[in-house]
């Protein structure tokens, strides 16, 4: 039985959903090894434009396998999928839809983190609690967490191993909306096909620029832009979004 399954519910949209129910989702080896190959194989597919990526009612994803790491050394840590896995979901150069429910605790929260846009369900347990096995969030959480919501909130998550409500992540930022728990895939669904529908360079673009920018002065994250929107202007889509606005038809981008 496949780890992570790979779906494609309609056109432009790929759906990610994490199976290991009777683990609650945790991140074995064996799991990130599936969910980086199923993010390079939508990576390299050019009809999927958008990929959402969820779990079950009860977890999104509840964090890493315990038991697989309990007794690593340093070298042993090293050589597991994670960083493979981490590499291959943040070089996703398109948008990511996270549809979460349950919990998303230590690798979970940081594989929303990862994504674009987040939904939330209003009973999600977010958080990294990973100090209370003596260690620290590894797969970006200290930096993802404090450039979204700011160190002193970041801080107080990650030293108290408190969890959160999907309401309370949606407060502070930490997704971008929060719906009732069996609403949150159909909503993720709805955000996905409308960025189905907008151009793929400019949704691309719009990505890296942003993501980009953020480690970047003012300066340099105007000038980005600056490039970005000449490349775009120079696009088919561009032209083909100019004319059926002009026509007041519906536009369709080839991604050129």
């Amino acid at each position: 039985m496949s780890l992570v399954l790979l779906e494609r519910p309609e056109d432009g949209i790929a759906l990610i959903r994490m199976n290991r129910p009777e683990a609650m989702n945790a991140l074995s080896n064996a799991t990130r090894e599936e969910l980086a190959a199923r993010f390079e194989e939508v990576q390299a597919d050019d009809s999927v434009r958008v990929v959402v990526i969820t779990g079950n009612e009860k977890a999104f994803v509840a964090g890493a396998d315990l038991k697989e790491f309990a007794d690593l050394g340093t070298n042993d840590w090293a050589f597991t999928d994670a960083r493979k896995m981490w590499r291959t979901v943040a070089a996703c150069t398109k948008p990511i839809v996270a549809a979460v429910n349950g919990f998303a605790l230590g690798g979970g929260c940081e594989l929303a983190l990862h994504c674009d846009v987040i939904v939330a369900g209003e009973n999600a347990k977010m958080g990294l609690p990973e100090i209370q096995v003596g260690v620290l969030p590894g797969g970006g959480g200290t930096q993802r967490l404090t450039r979204t919501v700011g160190k002193y909130k970041a801080l107080k998550m990650m030293l108290t191993a408190e969890w959160i409500s999907g309401q309370e992540a949606c407060d502070m930022g930490l997704a971008s909306e929060v719906v009732p728990d069996e609403e949150v895939v159909d909503r993720a669904m709805a955000i996905a096909r409308k960025i189905a529908k907008m151009p793929p360079l400019g949704a691309k673009l719009i990505k890296e620029v942003t993501l980009a920018g953020m480690d970047a002065s003012l300066e340099t994250g105007l000038m980005l832009e600056r490039k970005a929107f000449e490349i775009l202007f120079s696009t088919e889509d561009q032209k083909e979004g100019a004319k059926a606005f002009i026509k007041k038809r519906k536009p369709e981008f080839k991604g050129k």
